[in-house]
C-alpha cells in the first residue's frame, strides 16, 4: 500500500487564504521597487555625478537644473539620494539575509536537538538581547574601525537571536505535528525531516517576519553614518547626508537634511508596512 506524502496534505490544509491587497500594500511595494530600481540603476538615471562640486551653485534652491536643490559644497541632491540609496539599502539587505540565515540554522538545531543544546543556546540569545543592536554595532566601529563592513557583521549578529527564537517555536510545534511521526515510520532520518519537511514549511513564515527587520536596520544603519560611523564622506549615504548637512541648518538650509531624512521615514514605513502584511497573510493561512 502507497503512503500519501504527508507534508503536501499540511501544505494543502495551510494554504493561504486569498485576500485582496490594501492600497496601502500596493503604495510600499511600488515606492520600495522605485527606490530600489533608482539604486539599482544610478549610474543611468543620476542626472549628475554625485560627488561633483560646484562652486557657484552651494545651497542652491529646487530649479530646472537641480531638482532638489545643491548642499553645502553645490553637488547635486537628487543624485547624491539616488547613489544613496545603495548603501541605504544594501547594508539592510545584508544584514537581514545573514541574520536569517544563521538564525535559522541555530533555531533549527535548538529545536530539534533540544536538551543541552537548546539551553546553551538560549542563554547565548540572552546575553545578546541584553546589548541593543545599535551598542554592538558602536562596538563594532570602535574595534574595526569605521565603514559599512564591521556594523554589518555586528548587527547581523545581533539580529540573528531574533530570528533563531522564531523558528525554534515554529519548529518546535511543528515536530509534534502527525506527518513528522509518520516520516519517522516509514524509516528517515531526523535530519533528511528537519532539513526537507520541517524547515520549508517555517521558512515562509520566518522570512515575512525577517522583513520587518530590513526597515529597523536601514535606521540604525543611517543613525550610524549620521553620527560619523558609519558609511564615510565623499560616498554618498542617506545617514551620511544629514550629518554633512548639520551646519547648513543654523543659517536656514534645510532641504539638505529634511530630503535624506524623510527618505529613510518613507522606506522604512514601506517596508513595515509590507512585512506586516506579508505576516498576517502567512500567519492567516497556518491557522487555517
Amino acid at each position: 500500500m502507497t503512503i500519501p506524502n504527508p507534508t503536501t496534505a499540511v501544505r494543502v490544509m495551510r494554504a493561504p487564504r486569498v485576500r485582496r491587497a490594501s492600497w496601502l500594500f500596493t503604495a510600499s511595494v511600488v515606492v520600495l521597487g522605485a527606490v530600489t530600481l533608482a539604486a539599482a540603476l544610478a549610474p543611468l538615471v543620476a542626472p549628475y555625478d554625485p560627488d561633483a562640486v560646484d562652486f557657484m551653485a552651494f545651497h542652491g534652491g529646487p530649479s530646472a537644473a537641480h531638482w532638489l536643490g545643491t548642499d553645502s559644497l553645490g553637488r547635486d541632491i537628487l543624485s547624491r539620494m539616488i547613489w544613496g540609496a545603495r548603501t541605504a539599502l544594501l547594508g539592510p539587505l545584508l544584514v537581514v539575509v545573514f541574520s536569517t540565515v544563521v538564525g535559522i540554522l541555530l533555531g533549527l538545531l535548538a529545536a530539534w536537538r533540544g536538551g543541552w543544546v537548546d539551553a546553551v543556546l538560549g542563554r547565548i540569545f540572552d546575553l545578546i538581547f541584553a546589548f541593543p543592536a545599535l551598542l554592538i554595532g558602536i562596538m563594532a566601529v570602535a574595534l574595526f574601525g569605521k565603514g559599512l563592513v564591521a556594523p554589518v557583521i555586528a548587527m547581523s549578529l545581533a539580529y540573528a537571536p531574533f530570528v533563531a527564537r522564531l523558528t525554534r517555536s515554529l519548529i518546535a510545534a511543528e515536530r509534534t505535528r502527525p506527518y513528522v511521526a509518520a516520516y519517522r515510520v516509514q524509516g528517515f532520518s531526523g535530519s533528511w525531516i528537519a532539513l526537507r519537511r520541517v524547515l520549508p514549511n517555517v521558512i515562509p513564515i520566518v522570512g515575512a517576519q525577517s522583513t520587518l527587520n530590513f526597515g529597523y536596520v536601514l535606521a540604525e544603519l543611517a543613525g550610524l553614518s549620521f553620527l560619523g560611523l558609519g558609511v564615510q564622506a565623499p560616498t554618498a549615504d542617506w545617514g551620511a547626508m544629514i550629518n554633512e548637512a548639520q551646519a547648513g541648518i543654523a543659517s536656514g538650509h534645510f532641504l539638505p537634511a529634511v530630503v535624506p531624512a524623510i527618505a529613510v521615514v518613507i522606506v522604512v514605513v514601506a517596508v513595515n508596512i509590507i512585512g506586516e502584511e506579508l505576516s498576517e497573510r502567512i500567519g492567516g493561512g497556518v491557522s487555517a
